[in-house]
């Protein structure tokens, strides 16, 4: 076998993740509403931004997802506000619903696609692939993903780099309730573990209340909080104010690090430069 035929064989093998995804159905896709803010995000990175005519209140990245009409939050969808945007796909993430109106969706007719949420970066690169097949947006996909491993070798090797591993603590502070920790199966858990430290929450699932307690318990080296988090606190100062958290290694030292909140927690395109930024911010 020639050279050129070995290099078309490997382009085709590298294709073929793509391709079998792109059927029928992604020449038919005319109008998709695009359901969580990664998700929205994949859909312009690959370049099929132009067939969307709908998003969920968590897509407010790239610019132009921000000017589509709005069906609601992701997990509290309205089928009549889906269908009046006459779509003939729906493609969101797992967790979108409530399942009942997702099935009253598909029962029009219309295409749902959900896409999983395992937050890490495996998922992500599959997430691509899945969407890059439903648009038929094969190269887009390919240049997404060779994007995503750029940045993500950069990633490692910063961590790589750092010495120790510091304690972290996920404060959870939106919609004015009483904040929450993150611990195990969260998205932040998975961000904290990725940029080299360690989850100052152990032995917990999911979110729960953090209590004064809970806090000093946890001793975080780093309290970490979306900037959408922080700013609804009232900023650092009314932050630590909060039970416990002032008397934390953290708190004494005022090491708060806050980022945007899509960016930090939705495992989209720019989930690896997110976890570059917050090795840099744990590590110096």
């Amino acid at each position: 076998m020639t050279r050129a035929a070995r290099r078309r064989l490997l382009v085709a093998a590298g294709a073929a993740p793509f391709l079998a995804l792109a059927g029928a159905h992604a020449q038919s896709v005319r109008r998709a509403v695009s359901v969580g803010g990664a998700v929205t995000e994949i859909v312009y990175a690959v370049g099929a931004g132009s067939t969307l005519v709908g998003a969920d209140s968590t897509s407010t990245f790239p610019a132009p997802a921000e000017k589509l009409p709005r069906v609601g939050y992701m997990r509290q969808l309205s089928a009549e506000g889906v269908l009046a945007l006459k779509p003939d796909l729906l493609v969101a993430t797992a967790e979108a619903g409530p399942p009942a109106v997702l099935t009253q969706i598909e029962s029009t007719g219309v295409a749902v696609k959900r896409l999983a949420v395992r937050h890490s970066v495996e998922s992500l690169r599959e997430n691509v692939r899945e969407v890059a097949g439903l648009f038929g947006a094969v190269e887009g996909g390919r240049r997404v993903i060779a994007e995503i491993d750029a940045q993500w070798g950069k990633a490692r090797a910063r961590v790589a780099a750092a010495t120790g591993r510091p304690r972290v603590l996920f404060v959870l502070a939106h919609g004015g309730g009483a904040p929450m920790a993150a611990g195990d199966g969260t998205a932040a858990e998975s961000m904290i573990a990725y940029a080299g430290g360690v989850n100052a929450v152990q032995g917990m699932q999911g979110y729960k209340p953090l209590t004064a307690e809970a806090a000093l318990a946890a001793a975080p080296d780093f309290i970490l909080i979306t900037q959408q988090g922080l700013d609804e606190a009232g900023g650092i100062d009314r932050l630590l104010a909060r039970p416990g958290l002032a008397l934390t290694p953290a708190g004494r030292a005022r090491r708060v690090v806050a980022m945007d909140a899509l960016v930090l927690l939705g495992f989209g395109p720019r989930m690896p430069s997110a976890v570059l930024d917050l090795a840099t911010r744990l590590h110096g």
